[in-house]
């Protein structure tokens, strides 16, 4: 009969969901807050890993833009920034950088799932709310379903 594994501390929880991937101190409250066992337990853990380093917003903000901007429009990757809890400062001024080649991420995803300009009404629309759906928004989507593949 296998041995009980010991509970995680707090800490430790919240050092194995850094271990993952980036976590924004939301995030990491929202998830660690049934394992708090005593009022303001889990706001000092976090403090201190936030004073280490190991929670930074910044980082967080770059890793889902690195990891969602080859597939995902703007406006997607923003609604996922902010639910995530992160300075609004922080996500507009990535979201400023990805603007410049929303296009031509459009066009790649696009290209990837479809590669043929729309045949008729029915196709378009298919075609539109496929890239809707991935975040980009209507102006992008125009330009990558027009006829002419450069504009």
């Amino acid at each position: 009969m296998p041995l009980p594994r010991p509970t995680l501390s707090l800490k430790g929880r919240a050092l194995r969901l850094l271990s993952g991937r980036e976590h924004s101190r939301a995030e990491l409250e929202r998830k660690l807050a049934p394992h708090e066992e005593e009022p303001g337990q889990l706001a000092r853990v976090l403090d201190e890993l936030q004073a280490k380093d190991f929670i930074n917003e910044q980082r967080v903000v770059d890793s889902v833009v690195h990891r969602r901007a080859g597939k995902l429009g703007a406006l997607r990757i923003r609604q996922e920034l902010q639910s995530k809890g992160l300075d609004s400062e922080k996500v507009q001024a990535a979201l400023a950088g990805l603007k410049a080649g929303e296009l031509e991420r459009a066009r790649e995803v696009w290209r990837r799932k479809f590669d043929a300009p729309p045949s008729d009404a029915a196709e378009r629309g298919k075609q539109a709310r496929f890239l809707a759906a991935r975040g980009f928004d209507g102006e992008v989507i125009g330009k990558v379903l027009s006829r002419s593949p450069r504009q």
